[in-house]
């Protein structure tokens, strides 16, 4: 792809998938925790689960379970979560192209220093160049439009 037929998704748009992919997130998630406390329930205390263990693992399942989705969705040919395809944007690498899994591994867990101080790193994406945030410019990609 031309750098010069590349538009880049501002904040606002990438804003808004990423609400869209977090009520989808959060309806799936939401749904697989009521299913296993119902059937931990069900079980008539042959589990000795505590309230806390069941918090931990439910923690450790949603951060497999997004990063799956977004990684996974990301790399795939649609190059977009399901919030993002909504709006009519999609990740590449710097030159435009697909990003394998790794990459997407990679953007995905920089996320987490984007959002450490006072989701910065997110804001960077309203007053950067190419509409990066911190987590695109770690891992060398960029957020364009269709």
């Amino acid at each position: 792809m031309e750098k010069s037929e590349m538009t880049y998704a501002g904040f606002w748009r990438r804003f808004a998938a990423y609400m869209l992919d977090g009520v989808i997130i959060g309806f799936f998630m939401n749904s697989v925790y009521w299913f296993v406390r119902n059937q931990i329930q069900l079980s008539g205390g042959r589990f000795d689960v505590t309230e806390s263990m069941t918090n931990v693992i439910f923690s450790l399942l949603s951060t497999i379970f997004c990063w799956c989705y977004f990684s996974g969705l990301e790399s795939s040919p649609l190059q977009a979560t399901l919030g993002k395809w909504m709006v009519g944007i999609y990740v590449t690498d710097m030159e435009g192209n697909r990003i394998g899994f790794g990459k997407a591994t990679g953007r995905f867990f920089s996320k987490i220093i984007s959002g450490i101080i006072l989701t910065v790193g997110y804001w960077l994406a309203g007053f950067t160049e190419k509409k990066q945030a911190l987590h695109d410019m770690i891992a060398g990609c960029l957020v364009l439009r269709k």
